[in-house]
């Protein structure tokens, strides 16, 4: 049995673009926390934490299709 790795589609990434920004956005702010990781003040690596976190949520919701954003 061979596995074929799935392509995305120039149309894919534009119907997903929401989507594409938000997982750019979540990978630039782990490659700025890991960079910065050794100097960062406690309530900074908190604040750092948080916005992982919602970065992380609305991934999940844009993957999941719910249009409606946070509460």
């Amino acid at each position: 049995m061979t596995t074929r790795k799935r392509t995305a589609t120039a149309e894919e990434r534009r119907t997903h673009r929401e989507l594409r920004e938000a997982l750019d956005e979540l990978v630039q702010h782990i490659r700025v926390v890991r960079r910065t990781l050794t100097s960062m003040p406690p309530h900074e690596l908190e604040r750092a934490q948080d916005r992982l976190e919602w970065l992380a949520d609305e991934v999940w919701r844009l993957a999941l299709g719910e249009d409606d954003g946070p509460p």
